[in-house]
């Protein structure tokens, strides 16, 4: 019982992430019907912006090593609340790097109706580029937050259960509370709000939700806004539970978050977050000495599940009108 809670709560405070992560891939496909690759740089790039507004320094390698951006020390470090608006910040940033991102590898393409398969090897291209660029500037190192980033809190929980111990480290409690109440706030917006229902609008039909007087091209901007903030934000929640492992730590998250749409449904945010929690749960389950196969694990149950279901755990059959 004390090693299934453990699993438990490993599995849940990842699996949050996972789904807010794939929720920036979902909203894009429900809007454009194609899978932005780039997102997975975004994600890297929300880890980077918050460590540098937090430290505000890098000290191993690259263009700007040894650069003392905030010479008479961050603003954003010293408090839990200073590292909250730091996430918040990065978080905005990497909203506004995927609107760019919009700008040079979609627009163009739908302007001249290219095929979708080509906007996705676009925004592979960007992708590349900004890895690239990070790792000029910075380096390839990893990088570890200060431990006092969440101010006076303890570092770990300790439960007793069943006369034995249960350690919970309060990152896990953060990055679950976090993810939950983020995807609450999505949630109402997508399903309660003006906005929302623009936005589903054009999922469904953009040619009709245009003749409907709603601009298309905002609400896209929107979506990459949104995209990029969520991919933002669950890259520094990683980050703060591990470390920023470098500029291609996104790439493997990417891959993760398509598992997670595909397995959940495409399209479908209620089946991104349920992907999320299951694949994050499936890996927490992996005995330890077999940890190193956890991504096998993870991909083997999206690979069982789609052969029941191929549309998805909540995803909907397409029905092709001919």
């Amino acid at each position: 019982m004390t090693e299934l809670l453990q699993n438990l709560i490993n599995g849940l405070a990842i699996g949050s992430v996972y789904a807010i992560f794939a929720l920036g891939y979902t909203l894009v496909f429900s809007i454009l019907g194609i899978i932005n690759f780039a997102h997975g740089a975004v994600f890297t790039l929300g880890a980077y912006f918050t460590y540098t507004l937090v430290v505000g320094q890098f000290e191993n390698n690259g263009l700007i090593k040894g650069v003392n951006l905030f010479p008479a020390g961050s603003p954003f470090h010293g408090s839990a609340w200073a590292f909250a608006a730091a996430a918040v910040i990065g978080a905005l940033l990497s909203g506004v790097v995927a609107v760019i991102i919009e700008r040079l590898a979609f627009r163009p393409m739908r302007a001249r109706g290219a095929d979708p398969l080509l906007a996705l090897v676009s925004s592979l291209g960007v992708a590349l580029v900004i890895v690239n660029l990070i790792q000029i500037l910075v380096g390839a190192e990893s990088y570890s937050f200060p431990t006092d980033i969440y101010g006076d809190l303890k570092p770990a929980l300790i439960l007793h259960v069943g006369g034995k111990l249960v350690v919970v480290r309060t990152v896990q409690v953060i990055i679950f509370a976090v993810s939950m109440v983020l995807l609450l706030i999505l949630g109402y917006v997508i399903g309660r709000t003006r906005t929302g229902k623009a936005l589903r609008a054009v999922a469904e039909n953009p040619g009709t939700a245009s003749l409907l007087g709603i601009s298309v091209e905002r609400f896209i901007v929107i979506t990459f806004f949104l995209s990029g903030f969520l991919g933002g934000l669950a890259g520094t929640l990683v980050s703060t539970a591990f470390s920023v492992a470098g500029p291609y730590f996104g790439v493997a998250y990417g891959l993760k978050g398509l598992a997670v749409i595909v397995l959940g449904g495409l399209g479908s945010i209620p089946g991104a977050v349920v992907g999320g929690l299951v694949i994050g749960l499936a890996e927490a389950f992996v005995p330890a000495q077999y940890s190193a196969y956890k991504d096998a694990v993870a991909f083997a149950l999206l690979f069982v599940i789609l052969l029941l279901r191929p549309q998805g755990l909540l995803g909907r059959l397409q029905i092709q009108k001919v």
